[in-house]
């Protein structure tokens, strides 16, 4: 094994050095062994390797064996990652669009999988808006239920990080439910891996979206505090402050010389609704933002800005 890791290594370090004519001529050798390189412990780096350095007409042979194979490989431990290469590195059109369509016809599936998982979210950060619109319009319906599974859940999270406007709200309707009851999202709070998700709307979300949505969340505040999921969004929530009706970000700035420079640069700028210092916590609060520094943090800051209770 030792032997073997140390061939590929001298391997891959030939393939990236080597003229043009040697890298064909070595790459040659692959033919008629792709499939079983790509799904070797070793071999599969070697293919990478070649996908990266070669250029694609010298390693066509490589790319049309994965042709009606995408979707078995993208659900192998190694085969993903090759797979991920071709979509990184071959730009012709021809071949992008017969992997990317073999992606996207099974797309529902390979969301739920341990490794396919992976090359639908690459498609969704990488890939071009119409294929992410498909890849969105076909989980939708099914976003609650995803949410709920180990390896679908970061799927919806990037479905969410790089959708449209259009498209996330799209997602957040079917995530509040269609009746003021909210069981799709009291079901997702509660969750040991959808929980994540509600966090990842509450990020991405406009100002309008995330303001129905707390109002949402805070009726279920005390019941989530009982469940060891629920407490996540609790403490996301926590990070959110109601004021004059309005809800406030809420940042967390750990102490050191450029976070309080920031702070104050920062607050300079902004027209403050209020300042106020407690005996452990200092805050500073603006129409847009909310800054909090725990007391044993607040040092100079006293001086800068005069303390003043609540109102």
């Amino acid at each position: 094994m030792l032997a073997a890791c140390k061939t590929v290594h001298l391997l891959l370090q030939a393939i990236e050095v080597v003229d043009l004519d040697q890298k064909v001529k070595m790459v040659s050798e692959l033919d008629g062994h792709v499939m079983y390189c790509v799904r070797d412990q070793n071999g599969n780096h070697v293919i990478q390797k070649c996908i990266e350095c070669v250029p694609q007409d010298a390693i066509q042979f490589i790319i049309s064996t994965f042709y009606n194979q995408v979707v078995t490989l993208s659900t192998h431990p190694y085969g993903c990652r090759v797979i991920q290469r071709v979509l990184e590195h071959c730009d012709n059109p021809n071949t992008q669009h017969i992997v990317v369509d073999e992606i996207l016809q099974s797309v529902c599936m390979l969301a739920q999988d341990q490794y396919g998982n992976y090359v639908v979210q690459h498609v969704l950060e990488h890939g071009k808006p119409d294929e992410r619109s498909v890849i969105i319009r076909k989980l939708t319906g099914r976003i609650v239920q995803m949410s709920q599974q180990k390896f679908a859940s970061n799927v919806i999270e990037k479905c969410l990080f790089f959708g449209n406007l259009q498209e996330r709200k799209l997602l957040v309707n079917e995530i509040l439910g269609s009746t003021d009851e909210n069981q799709p999202l009291q079901v997702m709070m509660k969750d040991q891996f959808a929980n994540y998700v509600v966090q990842k709307v509450l990020e991405t979300c406009d100002d309008q979206q995330r303001e129905l949505i707390l109002s949402r969340i805070k009726v279920h505040l005390d019941a989530l505090k009982k469940y060891t999921y629920g407490k996540h969004i609790v403490a996301r929530v926590e990070k959110l402050v109601v004021t004059g009706g309005e809800f406030i970000s809420v940042f967390f700035v750990s102490f050191d010389s450029y976070a309080l420079s920031s702070v104050l640069r920062n607050a300079s700028k902004m027209s403050f609704l209020n300042i106020f210092c407690t005996e452990q916590k200092l805050f500073i609060f603006s129409s847009s933002s909310f800054f909090f520094l725990p007391a044993e943090k607040r040092i100079g800051l006293e001086s800068s800005y005069p303390s003043q209770t609540p109102a």
